[in-house]
């Protein structure tokens, strides 16, 4: 029998109504169809300050942060959803990616929580883009942080329209999209999977 794959399911985006947690909707949906156990969060539930290292140094890394480094540890992979702000990352995403990445210990065992963890990335905007400028980028920082990133992706363009009346995608071709990358997702993470307790 096949390992169930743990995917943890997320936006880059709190906004009430956003179309990255839209898309992480679908995401998560679709998962649950190929088999996958899915864990959907919100960022909001793991506020963070702005990364500083002066504040590091007297406090250590804040709770929060290792709160989340120890979800990402106990699933397979990632679906990250992701608006775009100013062409690039969103602020919130960006500074939860460098607080996690700075997680060396959990409960004095050593663990890094983003290394070797298999991703894939969604991206949303309310233009003809879909965010493809940040999903590039996202990708790139992610690599940085030496996760691995599987190939297929799912933008989302004209967001206001993109979403029937039960939360999925108008456009086949869009389905389709999500499809493949939750499928290769949940074969990449089964094959790679460094999940803690696995």
């Amino acid at each position: 029998m096949a390992v169930i794959a743990k995917i943890l399911v997320f936006a880059g985006s709190v906004r009430s109504g956003a179309f990255s947690g839209r898309t992480a909707d679908v995401a998560q949906k679709e998962l649950a169809m190929q088999g996958a156990e899915v864990t959907r969060i919100s960022l909001a539930d793991y506020p963070l300050p702005i990364i500083d290292e002066d504040l590091e140094k007297e406090k250590g890394v804040p709770d929060n942060a290792v709160k989340l480094g120890r979800l990402i540890a106990a699933h397979d992979g990632l679906l990250i959803a992701t608006p775009e702000y100013n062409g690039s990352i969103p602020p919130l995403l960006k500074n939860t990616i460098d607080w996690v990445s700075q997680v060396r210990l959990d409960g004095g065992w050593p663990v890094r929580p983003l290394v070797g963890k298999v991703a894939g990335l969604c991206s949303s905007s309310n233009g003809h883009f879909a965010g493809i400028r940040c999903i590039n980028h996202l990708r790139a920082v992610l690599v940085r942080c030496q996760l691995e990133m599987v190939t297929p992706e799912c933008s989302v363009s004209d967001g206001g329209s993109a979403f029937d009346g039960d939360g999925n995608f108008r456009d086949e071709r869009l389905t389709k999209s999500m499809e493949h990358l939750c499928r290769t997702l949940i074969e990449t993470s089964r094959m790679l999977s460094t999940r803690t307790g696995a």
